[in-house]
């Protein structure tokens, strides 16, 4: 996993060059009907959502992207485990919902190449209240605790996972975060973070075991170099001086 397109990163807000170009992310077909049954699984490294191929980027990307799966990266009950960082803060965990390029077959064949993937990234926190979107997930992973172990989720709206807008978020070219690496993902970072009761939180970090027996905790890998890499900003990340005349 060398490479000078590695991710994750860290943002640094003062660095992001803004683009007006970068339009809001637009998502399609991402409420799905109760009847629809989505797999959850326990893969040793994480918790896996399938996601169908109905959920598509439509909007923000040039290109069309259609989705695979989602995951999470959490640390443990003594500290926090994002995977990107902003302004060198570590989040309490991390949303990825992993897209394909609908010009590929398969998302295996997709990952390969170098417009093959788009990523979309959100940031939890610790709130006030119960988030009914992740409670959809998080109630189910008591009856996956071992590694290989997977259930039936009933399908919920997935945009819910993910900030309310979708219109601040910074931007780079990256790479996947766990082996093989291919550098072949667009992410999406929102600035908006998601918010998490202490409970859901607990369960999340406390819950999952990994191949080794032990509870799966801090499974997100460290920020690497940028290797003058840029990373743009849909919006303003600092205020414009105003200077009144005279």
């Amino acid at each position: 996993c060398g490479g000078t397109k590695q991710s994750p990163i860290n943002v640094d807000t003062a660095q992001a060059i803004f683009s007006p170009d970068l339009r809001p992310i637009q998502l399609s077909g991402y409420s799905l009907p109760a009847n629809k049954q989505l797999k959850l699984k326990n893969n040793g490294h994480t918790v896996v959502l399938d996601l169908p191929e109905s959920l598509a980027l439509t909007g923000g990307y040039a290109q069309q992207y259609r989705a695979a799966q989602l995951h999470l990266h959490w640390g443990s009950p003594s500290g926090p485990g994002s995977e990107h960082t902003v302004n060198g803060r570590c989040f309490a965990a991390e949303i990825h919902v992993v897209h394909y390029n609908t010009k590929y077959d398969s998302f295996t064949e997709a990952m390969v190449h170098p417009d093959g993937l788009a990523v979309l990234a959100a940031f939890l926190e610790v709130g006030h209240g119960e988030n009914q979107y992740y409670h959809e997930i998080l109630e189910h992973l008591p009856e996956i605790q071992e590694v290989g172990q997977e259930t039936l989720v009933p399908g919920f709206n997935i945009a819910g996972l993910l900030p309310a807008n979708l219109k601040f978020y910074f931007h780079y070219n990256g790479s996947l975060t766990t082996p093989p690496c291919y550098q072949t993902v667009k992410w999406t970072i929102f600035n908006q973070t998601m918010l998490l009761s202490h409970h859901q939180m607990s369960l999340l970090v406390s819950t999952l075991r990994s191949p080794d027996d032990k509870l799966l905790q801090n499974n997100y890998r460290p920020v690497q170099s940028l290797h003058g890499r840029r990373v743009l900003a849909s919006f303003q990340t600092t205020p414009s001086v105003k200077h009144s005349p005279g």
